[in-house]
């Protein structure tokens, strides 16, 4: 059973999301503003975290930023806004996916799921015929899930491992946006350019020397991003 913690300050929005992830047979741990998100994470093992934006005392920006110092959990940002540069704040400070309210609960309950199969796959379990990858100084482990950059340890969170693994299992090989948002996230790629070049560009601060002249993850104009074979 996998642990999820809620944290809102509308209390009505936590009852709810609650109902419906019980529903699914998921522990639900709830939060009323980011520093008792804070204190339940230390107390519990929890597996994913579903935060609003704008909550008193610590707001979820800046508790996922805390977070993000020492654990790779899965994040979705709740947010009354649905501009742009809202969404790609909280991809920017480290969250894995957002919904703006108001949401349909199906879909965040979807969306859920979806995070906890990567989760619990990249953390927890071992793949048949698992498989090593090495592209120059850029190595994957996918059975122990272990990326090293010229032998020097990256931590990635799950999104941004599983699009890494994509390109270097095809190294060489362009994939467009939608195509990479369709293999990652499992769904249709409708507005995914920031959401994917967001990713991206934190994969490339943290395998890249200089990010702005990559020597793996490239760009190719107009087409997509590939992992540039050595």
């Amino acid at each position: 059973m996998a642990n999820i913690l809620v944290c809102d300050d509308d209390k009505e929005i936590v009852e709810a999301i609650q109902i419906y992830l019980e529903n699914e047979n998921y522990k639900i741990f709830k939060a009323y503003d980011g520093e008792q998100a804070l204190e339940i994470l230390k107390a519990e093992d929890i597996h994913l975290l579903i935060i609003d934006v704008m909550m008193p005392k610590l707001d979820g920006i800046h508790a996922t930023l805390k977070i993000r110092e020492n654990s790779s959990i899965p994040i979705i940002i709740l947010s009354a806004k649905s501009e742009d540069t809202d969404k790609i704040l909280g991809l920017n400070i480290g969250a894995d996916d957002y919904v703006t309210k108001p949401f349909n609960p199906l879909e965040l309950v979807a969306r859920v799921k979806s995070h906890l199969r990567r989760y619990t796959k990249l953390g927890n379990l071992q793949e048949e015929n698992s498989r090593e990858y090495r592209v120059g100084g850029l190595y994957i482990n996918d059975e122990t899930k272990e990326v090293l950059v010229d032998d020097e340890s990256v931590r990635l969170t799950p999104i941004e491992y599983n699009i890494l693994l994509l390109l270097v299992k095809n190294a060489g090989r362009v994939f467009s946006i939608e195509q990479i948002y369709e293999a990652i996230w499992n769904e249709e790629a409708i507005g995914a350019d920031n959401t994917v070049a967001v990713h991206i560009r934190h994969i490339r601060e943290k395998i890249e020397i200089n990010p702005k002249e990559p020597r793996y993850l490239k760009v190719v104009w107009g087409v997509g991003y590939k992992i540039e074979k050595q």
